[in-house]
């Protein structure tokens, strides 16, 4: 199976259980967006115009999915852009990401990614309250890094064996 279909595959489960499941396992509104973990880990495996790509198309499918036509592709594909330009120092293929690099890089990717998001939705409806910023952009980006934490202690135990 090519790579390019594995990823179209692995990306659209994630959306599907994105819109599914995850969105219902929130804590005090925070909920976590293991679609942006996907994008972040495809990043530092692809270019930065690749990676953009990729970004749109997570990003379209949860607009369509969850109703907010261009906000998740545009946020989605700016963050693609910006993780795809940055340089990897190793062999794109032999990255292993440790936990802890796995959680001060997730927080810091959504703590962008949901910053940009909730100043686009603040624009937006023309608001501005405590739950966009506690809730969706802090809360989101904590919940989001302790579950890239979890992902990268089972993929690289998983990797080990």
């Amino acid at each position: 199976m090519s790579a390019q279909l594995r990823y179209f595959g692995i990306g659209a489960g994630l959306v599907l259980a994105q819109w599914l499941v995850l969105q219902h396992l929130s804590l005090w509104g925070a909920t976590p967006d293991v679609v942006l973990l996907f994008l972040g880990w495809m990043a530092l495996y692809m270019r930065r115009h690749t990676a953009a790509g990729a970004g749109f198309a997570l990003g379209a499918a949860l607009d369509i999915a969850y109703g907010t036509w261009g906000l998740h592709m545009i946020v989605k594909t700016i963050t693609g852009f910006l993780l795809g330009s940055i340089p990897v120092t190793e062999e794109r293929n032999a990255v292993l990401i440790q936990p802890q690099q796995a959680f001060l890089g997730g927080l810091v990717l959504t703590l962008m990614h949901n910053g940009l998001l909730v100043i686009l939705l603040a624009l937006q409806a023309q608001t501005t309250n405590t739950f966009l910023v506690n809730a969706l952009w802090l809360g989101s980006s904590a919940y989001t890094a302790v579950l890239g934490t979890i992902a990268s202690v089972l993929y690289t135990s998983n990797s080990t064996r």
